[in-house]
């Protein structure tokens, strides 16, 4: 595929189209077939379709660094069951800190059995203290 400009001429006017355009062979004769006309975009969006098309790239290769990525489908999974369920409900009745942070160890051992101290250090591989809102246990807790 490739953008054609068209340029026509009638009396006193020129008109120009842009045309999306796909080349085919049947038998030894190379044929054009038009896909969409491009005329109503804005010039500088049938500029990148042309690069596109041509194979350059439209965005740097790294127009943004990735700093921390959390691990979360299966931590969204298990904690979605686990409200559906009507677990915090049944942990405590009022929402609380301490209600929080029973759920968090509940979910985490759900997804990683581990000992109470190896669970809370797990917390900061995932998104479940994030998400809950509670942070490693201290030494209070």
């Amino acid at each position: 595929m490739h953008v054609v400009k068209v340029i026509s001429r009638q009396k006193d006017r020129e008109y120009v189209s842009y045309l999306l355009r796909q080349s085919y062979r049947e038998g030894e004769k190379v044929r054009k077939r038009t896909i969409a006309n491009l005329s109503a975009l804005p010039v500088h969006i049938i500029d990148a379709i042309r690069r596109g098309l041509a194979g350059d790239p439209l965005l740097p290769h790294e127009p943004f660094h990735i700093q921390q990525s959390w691990p979360h489908g299966h931590v969204a999974a298990v904690l979605g069951t686990a409200r559906k369920m009507g677990l915090e409900a049944l942990i405590d009745a009022r929402a609380s800190r301490q209600r929080d942070l029973v759920l968090a160890m509940v979910v985490a051992r759900v997804l990683h059995p581990a000992s109470k101290l190896a669970t809370t250090r797990l917390w900061t591989a995932t998104s479940l203290a994030r998400t809950l809102g509670v942070e490693a246990a201290t030494e209070e807790d």
